[in-house]
Order: structure tokens, then C-alpha cells, then sequence
């Protein structure tokens, strides 16, 4: 049996979720979350990783069972959906909540016995619109807010069992989700302008590798270039 900890990444098939599970390999044994399919399959290949394919909206008990120790969880998976408040409808923001709030809430409740025998690490992947709201992005800010909130309430809750919760406030990042986000704002998608996934995913390795004495608590990670509008 390993002696290495585990962590298990949620988001894992692709971009951030899979940049961290990268920067984590080295050290640790590795669970990958996701929907399941060849990105999965492929990612947990190259890593020597143990899928976990699930619906993180339908998330059940079953679900997580078999996953055994943990000592790292990082939340990674979310959507983003770009609109004015005129024209998002209920459908949106309860899937917007389900996944960046509920199904987070819920995974991280399932697997508190095993952070807390571990006196692990919770990650949640948030964002600068969890800090600060702009026209377009009612849904996701608000579901960031209530992430940092919940992350909060989860630090304080845990830390008297050892359990650390750090959360992270990258702004725009490199990836397939950012394409998306600026093809529903109108705006040319230039990678060059953005955060690396790989600087990101530093920003959490540092974060769960720092020494004993210090609970690193919030990370914001801005990119360089500047704002995009």
C-alpha cells in the first residue's frame, strides 16, 4: 500500500483541474474527477490516477464510497454562464448553484470523515468574481460569493479537527472555458492575455506544501497583462 497521501481533483479532464492534478502527481496519489469519457480516461493514464467518473449534480454516496483516504481536496469543477440579469433564467442560476455550490458542499460533507482522520486539505478553486461583481455575470459571481462564503464557514467549522481550507481567486485563465466565456461576450479570445493554467496550479501546490505553522488561507492570482475589456 502507498504511503503517499491522496488528493483528489474534481474538473480533472481538462484545463486548471487538469494543470493541478499535474503539479500534484509528483507527490501525491491521485483521484480524478470528472464526467468521465476519453479525457478522463486519458489523463488518469498519464498519471497513473484512479478515475472517479461521476455527475457531480447527482452526487450520492455511492458515488464516493470506494475513494478511501484523503488528504488533499480540490475543487476545480464549475460552469460559467455570461449574461445580463434580463437574460438568464431561473434554469441557469439553479445549475450555476448546483455545480460551483451545491455539488461542492455536498462532496466536501462526504468526505469530511476522511479529511478529518487525514487532518487534510480542502482547495476550492473560486474566482475574482467571487470578490468583486461586474454586468454580465450575475449567476457565476453570485455563486462565487457564496462559495467564499461556504469556504469560510468550512474553515472555521474544521480547523479545531486540524483540517486546512484554502481558497483561490484566479482571474482569467487560459483555457476552453475562458474560449467560451468570450465567445458569449462578444470579445476575441487571446490566450497571451491570460493566466497559464500551470501558474495557477503553482499557486495551489504552494499553498498545500506550506509548513505547519502556517495556514495559507486566500490566494489571489491575477494575470499580468491586465484586464481583458
Amino acid at each position: 500500500m502507498s504511503e503517499r497521501p491522496t488528493a483528489l481533483v474534481t474538473g480533472a479532464s481538462r484545463g486548471l483541474g487538469a494543470a493541478i492534478a499535474r503539479a500534484l502527481a509528483p507527490d501525491y496519489d491521485l483521484v480524478l474527477g470528472g464526467r468521465g469519457g476519453a479525457a478522463l480516461d486519458a489523463i488518469c493514464s498519464e498519471l497513473g490516477a484512479r478515475a472517479l467518473p461521476v455527475d457531480l449534480a447527482e452526487l450520492s454516496p455511492f458515488d464516493v464510497a470506494g475513494v478511501g483516504r484523503v488528504d488533499l481536496l480540490v475543487h476545480s469543477a464549475g460552469m460559467v454562464r455570461v449574461g445580463s440579469i434580463e437574460d438568464t433564467p431561473a434554469e441557469v442560476w439553479r445549475r450555476t448553484y448546483e455545480l460551483n455550490v451545491v455539488a461542492v458542499a455536498e462532496l466536501t460533507r462526504l468526505l469530511l470523515p476522511e479529511l478529518r482522520a487525514a487532518k487534510g486539505h480542502v482547495v476550492l478553486i473560486n474566482s475574482g468574481a467571487g470578490l468583486r461583481a461586474h454586468p454580465g455575470w450575475a449567476s457565476y459571481a453570485a455563486s462565487k460569493f457564496a462559495l467564499r462564503a461556504f469556504a469560510d464557514v468550512l474553515r472555521q467549522e474544521e480547523e479545531p479537527h486540524g483540517v486546512r481550507v484554502t481558497s483561490v481567486y484566479p482571474g482569467r485563465i487560459a483555457t476552453d472555458m475562458q474560449r467560451q466565456v468570450r465567445e458569449e461576450e462578444g470579445g476575441a479570445y487571446d490566450p497571451d492575455r491570460y493566466l497559464k493554467p500551470d501558474s495557477v496550479a503553482r499557486a495551489v501546490l504552494a499553498a498545500v506544501t506550506a509548513s505547519a505553522d502556517a495556514h495559507i488561507t486566500e490566494i489571489t492570482v491575477r494575470p499580468s497583462a491586465g484586464p481583458v475589456n
